[in-house]
């Protein structure tokens, strides 16, 4: 009966598994079988990089040059945002804060990931946003940097989780050895642990700007949705996400407007796709 029972639990995770590596085959899938249907009459390189995203016009143009910038100012400088405080905060709670503190710390964590991006939009509408408007006195507060910031929030739970989590799998030992030769707490830290724990925290960083790439919600409220090439991060800017979002429930299904967002989910799918296989390369590296 025990076998029996091994034997139905170890088949139901392998079916899990592979159900869940169909999905993503099937999520791929039909997003091909549409998106492809826009390059039988728009030409890819123009697609790609072209400069101007006006669907609805006569004649139509689908260049996402700027859209592709725009999300890639975002993202860069969340990342140059919340990178090293994500960093830095893992190591503080992994090994320097109090027990006490430490619990408190990974609550907050915990809490900052459970809150809702269209919330944290909301937020970033009445809070952030004014502030960026009144501090660089601009004509509107709906920028690249106001999406950046908040975006830089939403991927500090995944950073600091997954760094804390490659902290404390460096063996104990490191450290001992390390004290033992007269090192430093913070020499110990800085010249062991770091360097052991890399693989895990460039997970970490990958999947946290997995996170950010893929947000949508937040970062359509704040960013301003204007598709044009963004000169700095003082201008309004629209990514590939907001787009797909704000413009899926306007078009005619079968035109090719509604192609041409499926053909952007594709992209998206595929820059995730590498994020996510990045990761997991560093993540089990020995």
């Amino acid at each position: 009966m025990k076998k029996l029972r091994e034997f139905i639990i170890e088949k139901t995770i392998f079916l899990s598994g592979i159900a869940s590596i169909l999905f993503v085959l099937l999520i791929f899938l039909f997003l091909l079988l549409n998106g492809l249907s826009l390059f039988k009459t728009v030409n890819f390189k123009d697609f790609l990089l072209g400069e101007n995203w006006s669907p609805v016009c006569e004649p139509p143009s689908f260049g996402i040059l700027p859209l592709i910038l725009g999300s890639l100012f975002v993202t860069l400088t969340a990342a140059i945002i919340s990178i090293p405080i994500g960093i830095g905060s893992a190591i503080y709670i992994a090994e320097v804060a109090p027990l006490k503190i430490k619990e408190f710390l990974k609550a907050m964590v915990e809490t900052l990931a459970a809150i809702p991006s269209i919330v944290l939009g909301f937020i970033g509408m009445v809070t952030l946003v004014p502030w960026i408007k009144r501090i660089f006195n601009l004509p509107t507060g709906l920028t690249a940097l106001s999406g950046a910031i908040l975006l830089s929030f939403m991927a500090l739970p995944t950073i600091i989780s997954i760094t804390e989590d490659a902290l404390y799998a460096v063996p104990k030992a490191y450290k001992e050895a390390a004290f033992a030769i007269g090192a430093t707490h913070w020499q110990a830290i800085h010249r062991v642990i770091l360097p052991a724990a890399y693989p895990g925290i460039f997970a970490a960083v990958m999947l946290g700007m997995g996170r950010v790439i893929g947000e949508t919600m937040a970062v359509m409220m704040v960013t301003g949705n204007a598709p044009l090439i963004p000169k700095s991060l003082l201008v309004p800017v629209r990514t590939l996400t907001a787009t797909i979002a704000a413009e899926m429930g306007e078009t005619v299904a079968g035109s090719e407007h509604y192609f041409s967002l499926f053909a952007i989910g594709i992209i998206l799918f595929i820059i995730s796709f590498i994020i996510n296989i990045t990761a997991e390369f560093f993540l089990h590296r020995e």
